[in-house]
C-alpha cells in the first residue's frame, strides 16, 4: 500500500490504495502557551486557507486551526465565521508535527 505523501498535509501518512484513503490518524495539537487568541476577520470568513497563507506563507495549513479548536471548529469551512475568537497555534508547535 502507497502512503500519501504532502508533509503540509493533514493526510500525510494515510494509506493509499487504488480506490480510497485509509483511515487517517489526526495528529493531536494541544494548548500552548504561544497560541495567540484570534478574532477571525471577515475576509478570511469560510477561509482558513486565507489566513493560513497569511500566518505560515502557505495555504496546505489551513487545518490546523481545526485542529486546535475541535470544539468551535467542527467544520473548519463553515465554523469558520468572522468575528469569532479561536487559538492560533505557533509555528514551532506546527513545526513539531510535520
Amino acid at each position: 500500500m502507497a502512503t500519501f505523501h504532502d508533509s503540509q498535509s493533514f493526510l500525510k501518512g494515510a494509506g493509499v490504495n487504488k480506490f480510497y484513503l485509509d483511515i487517517n490518524q489526526l495528529p493531536k495539537l494541544g494548548k500552548s502557551p504561544a497560541d495567540q487568541l484570534y478574532v477571525i476577520e471577515s475576509k478570511f470568513a469560510n477561509r482558513p486557507d486565507l489566513l493560513s497563507n497569511k500566518l505560515y506563507g502557505t495555504t496546505k495549513l489551513w487545518w490546523v486551526f481545526a485542529l486546535r479548536n475541535p470544539d468551535l471548529l467542527v467544520d473548519p469551512l463553515e465554523d469558520f465565521t468572522s468575528g469569532k475568537e479561536i487559538y492560533i497555534p505557533s509555528t514551532k508547535a506546527i513545526d513539531r508535527l510535520r
